[in-house]
């Protein structure tokens, strides 16, 4: 079901159902236009993200003697005291900070009514945010959840990192496509726990999702990966489901559940679309708050680039 009111053409190499090679290589290039994940992309999406660094940005490494010119601040007073000779504390800066992508491409992800699937944004998105990660030197890995399994890409450096997500994302894709009506109603958990134990303390986290299969019981999960990690929520979403569209037929459609025939000409049906959206909507964003993790949403209805272009013309126009 596509509507033609909206002109706005595939990105390069999509068809915006399958996902290829190309088609995800091109963010590469695309890399140049956009800070870190840790700066200014949260920008573009509306969100308020504090620097990589924290505090003074530096990890213990050994004590030596003082020497002159030695900051005063960093003398370990109790070796000072223990030996009777200043000795001071030599920091080295921490630069690097893994990425942690977790990629929702289950079967609530495997639906779009206009330019592209949700899924496929997603994995635009995750190759965008992989590629910005390695051009500040910071190691990239993924958890990947496409309804049937979860594939796991641990944190890597150089152009190794997004590569392997790439392909990886590529395989998921396809798998979901072929095995749609596949749902496991615990598997965005069991990918989570996965996540867990993947991610080193001190990630940036990044979650792409419609989070359609988010429970309440996840936010404990959610709360212990945020003790040492910073979280971002990102959701795709597809107009249809808040009941914008221009089509007024009769379409079947199933949720793997129940398959009902909805009339999209009623008033009625739309709205009842919009009512469940907003449900959703306040569920989400209710965990998100009492977690303080950012919420950031994405469109399938419009290409990445274009969208990310719009939020950083609207706020360089205030």
């Amino acid at each position: 079901m596509k509507s033609t009111h909206i002109n706005v053409a595939l990105p390069p190499h999509s068809d915006g159902v399958n996902v290829c090679l190309a088609e995800l290589l091109q963010y590469k290039n695309q890399a140049v236009r956009w800070l870190a994940p840790a700066k200014s992309i949260w920008s573009q999406l509306n969100g308020h993200h504090q620097s990589r660094h924290k505090g003074r940005g530096m990890d213990f490494s050994e004590v030596r003697p003082y020497q002159a010119g030695d900051d005063i601040r960093s003398i370990d007073w109790r070796v000072t005291a223990r030996t009777g000779k200043t000795h001071t504390k030599l920091f080295t800066e921490e630069r690097e900070q893994p990425i942690m992508l977790f990629i929702d491409l289950s079967s609530s992800m495997q639906f779009g009514s206009q330019l592209m699937l949700k899924s496929v944004q997603a994995t635009h998105f995750a190759s965008l945010l992989s590629w910005l990660a390695i051009d500040e030197q910071d190691r990239v890995g993924a958890v990947i959840y496409n309804g049937i399994n979860t594939i796991e890409c641990k944190p890597t450096a150089r152009q190794r990192g997004p590569l392997q997500i790439i392909n990886a994302v590529i395989s998921a894709q396809h798998d979901a496509l072929q095995t749609i009506d596949n749902i496991n109603n615990n598997g965005f958990s069991i990918a989570l726990k996965r996540l867990h134990y993947l991610c080193p303390k001190g990630s940036e986290i990044i979650i792409i999702s419609d989070f359609n299969t988010l429970k309440s019981a996840d936010k404990r999960r959610l709360s212990q990966l945020r003790q040492h990690n910073r979280i971002q929520f990102v959701q795709i979403h597809d107009p249809l489901e808040q009941g914008q569209t221009q089509y007024r037929g009769h379409e079947h459609v199933t949720d793997n559940k129940q398959s009902v025939w909805l009339d999209f000409s009623a008033k009625k049906t739309r709205d009842s679309l919009s009512q469940q959206y907003q449900i959703h909507q306040k569920f989400i964003s209710e965990m998100a708050t009492s977690l303080a993790i950012p919420l950031h949403t994405l469109s399938a209805a419009q290409p990445l680039l274009q969208q990310l272009g719009a939020h950083s013309q609207g706020i360089s126009d205030e």
